[in-house]
Formats: structure tokens, C-alpha cells, sequence
């Protein structure tokens, strides 16, 4: 297995994607109403879950991706930052994952019967039960708020790079 200097074009549509997905999926997400028990979920809701499956499936082959196709650590970097991007990156897949598959089980264990997009049935990951329901929404809840944490570190630092240390580390996602 061949280590790359710069990410590749399957890499950088993954990353683009899942950030295309993420920027819409919290605006629906703190948007749309509450689901009180007994309540059926509505078209945002099932928006909400097929943008979360989508997510899910794209993260999974970004991850299987990163691990077949790795790209070297940005070796004019300090050591610090080096660990702390790749500490950060492997953060943010794990909050992606965390927050899709809770959201997952979340809508499983209301008992709902969604489909993707409307268009194939989703599977459901557990039976109904309304006390492990609460206990993963409010997993979900906390895995959702971290991983805008990440993500606003994540943000920070690649603008860190373009305006402060003006290092190009940023070319390896934005060009060829």
C-alpha cells in the first residue's frame, strides 16, 4: 500500500459530500418538531433519517477509503499538530458514527417504519422501547453537539492554515 502526499478525487468527494450532507442535516434537525410519544414522524423526519443513512454509508466508505488509500502526515508540520490532525480527524468519524447509528436507533426504538428517501425501507436496528428511545435521544443529542464541536475545531484549524501559517496544508484537500 502506496502512501500519497495528497488526497485523491474519491477522498475529496467523500469529504465534500458528507460536508454538503452535514450542512443540511443540522439546520433540518434543530428545525423540525418535536416527536412527542405516540407520534408518527413526519416528512422531516424521515428527511432527517435518510440525510443521517446517507451520511452513514458515505463515512463508511470515506473511512474504508482513508484506511486503503492513506495520505502521509504534512511533514513541515510540527509534531504536535501532525498528532493533533490525525487525533481530530479520527474524532470526527467517530462522531459521525456515533451520531448517525444513535439516530438510527433512536428512530428504531419509537417503533417507526421509515423508508429512504421514501423510496426502500429501512431496516430497523432494535424493537420499540420507549425507555432506551429517551436514553438514545439523548445520546444522539450529545454525539450531535460534540461533533459540531469537532467540527468547528476541524474548521478552525484548516483556516488556521490558509491565514495564519500560510503552509499550504489546505491544497491537499482543495486541489489536484
Amino acid at each position: 500500500m502506496t502512501t500519497r502526499l495528497q488526497y485523491g478525487t474519491p477522498a475529496k468527494i467523500f469529504h465534500w459530500l458528507i460536508v454538503a450532507l452535514l450542512a443540511v442535516q443540522y439546520p433540518i434537525g434543530w428545525l423540525m418538531p418535536d416527536i412527542h410519544p405516540g407520534m408518527s414522524p413526519g416528512a422531516s423526519m424521515s428527511f432527517h433519517v435518510s440525510i443521517g443513512i446517507a451520511i452513514l454509508v458515505l463515512t463508511a466508505f470515506r473511512l474504508l477509503w482513508r484506511v486503503t488509500h492513506p495520505v502521509a502526515p504534512e511533514s513541515s508540520l510540527p509534531a504536535w499538530q501532525r498528532l493533533s490532525s490525525e487525533a481530530v480527524h479520527w474524532l470526527l468519524y467517530v462522531l459521525v458514527l456515533a451520531t448517525t447509528i444513535s439516530g438510527w436507533l433512536f428512530a428504531s426504538f419509537r417503533g417507526w417504519s421509515l423508508s429512504f428517501f421514501y423510496l426502500v425501507p429501512l431496516p430497523m436496528l432494535a424493537s420499540g422501547n420507549a425507555g432506551a428511545g429517551r436514553t438514545i435521544d439523548g445520546l444522539h443529542q450529545a454525539t450531535e453537539w460534540a461533533l459540531l464541536l469537532a467540527i468547528g475545531i476541524h474548521i478552525a484549524a484548516a483556516l488556521a492554515h490558509v491565514f495564519v501559517y500560510r503552509d499550504g496544508v489546505m491544497q491537499r484537500m482543495l486541489h489536484r
